[in-house]
């Protein structure tokens, strides 16, 4: 077991529950402390230490990081895209503030890794659509993106004056069957096998043909892992790396679905989330991932589809 004391903010959502149990597995379950505003997730109950914290109370939090000698924190806490939009000013306040308290406590107490996701959401409709590259023109239009741009920007900012080892991926859509969907515009691809197995339909909220890039959580959770593993003079981008695994449409995954579940409809009723979605890229070029530590997908879409299918009929 590694030495290390991680601190996993943000430990109740999407990804911060399934990343929690894989650090345990890793780092002992007494070496993982898990935080989040909200109560205790279902399965991390029992897991290991849970602490209430808010992560906008920069004193409590940096009380917290003291009293369990914090090695590691990741930074999961954040509004996502479509909850965003709905309250723009909250979300940028929480999702910079929450990123700013986390890398001035890393500077202040020596923290020697931070964690902090960011998202394709930073690429806007100037930004290439196929392949999108690692850099190019990065002008977000929503104000997840634009806080996720600016978090990049910090992220860089704090290694090359501070020296902090901050790493960061940029997330396609993320798709689980153990933790709810947060609130961003590629929900549809999770709502979607939860309506299938309950009712055979799905009325989406995307075009049926909204390309996006997707990428199935224990891939997710396997990149996290493997890009803080990695040793420190591997990582080459200090903003955030782009990461890809597949791509596809709501009408492919309804195809993909209805081979599973016969007589599985899917209709159509675009709304506000389509115009997030139309600025974002439709795949992703994740090479400098592949080259500096080594980046590999597992799943694509006919495996996830057998695998998330598999896990809800249980």
């Amino acid at each position: 077991m590694k030495k290390d004391k991680i601190l996993v903010i943000g430990a109740c959502g999407q990804i911060g529950v399934e990343l929690t149990l894989a650090l345990r597995k890793m780092y002992g379950d007494n070496n993982v402390v898990a935080s989040d505003l909200r109560e205790e997730h279902e399965l991390l109950k029992g897991s290991g230490p849970y602490v209430s914290l808010d992560v906008m109370n920069k004193e409590m939090l940096h009380v917290l990081v003291i009293r369990h000698n914090i090695t590691q924190i990741y930074l999961l806490a954040a509004i996502l895209s479509a909850t965003g939009e709905k309250n723009p000013l909250l979300a940028w306040h929480i999702n910079m503030q929450s990123l700013l308290n986390v890398l001035d406590i890393a500077k202040e107490e020596g923290i020697d890794k931070v964690y902090w996701p960011s998202s394709i959401a930073v690429f806007g409709p100037n930004s290439p659509k196929t392949e999108t590259p690692q850099h190019t023109i990065i002008e977000p239009t929503t104000i997840y993106g634009i806080s996720k741009f600016a978090g990049e920007r910090w992220c860089e900012y704090y290694n090359h004056r501070y020296g902090i080892d901050v790493r960061s991926l940029r997330y396609p859509g993320l798709i689980s069957y153990k933790s709810a969907p947060g609130g961003g515009t590629t929900d549809y691809a999770i709502e979607i096998f939860h309506d299938a197995l309950e009712s055979k339909s799905y009325n989406c909220f995307l075009k049926e043909d909204t390309y996006l890039p997707m990428m199935y959580m224990p891939d997710a959770i396997r990149a996290t892992i493997e890009l803080m593993e990695a040793p420190k003079e591997n990582i080459k981008i200090r903003s955030s790396y782009n990461l890809g695994a597949m791509s596809f449409s709501p009408k492919e995954i309804a195809a993909e679905i209805g081979k599973h579940v016969p007589g599985f409809r899917i209709s159509y009723e675009p709304d506000y989330r389509q115009q997030i979605a139309d600025g974002w890229p439709g795949s992703i070029d994740d090479e400098a991932a592949r080259k500096d530590w080594g980046w590999k997908h597992e799943f694509d879409l006919e495996k996830m589809t057998v695998d998330m299918l598999k896990n809800l009929k249980k």
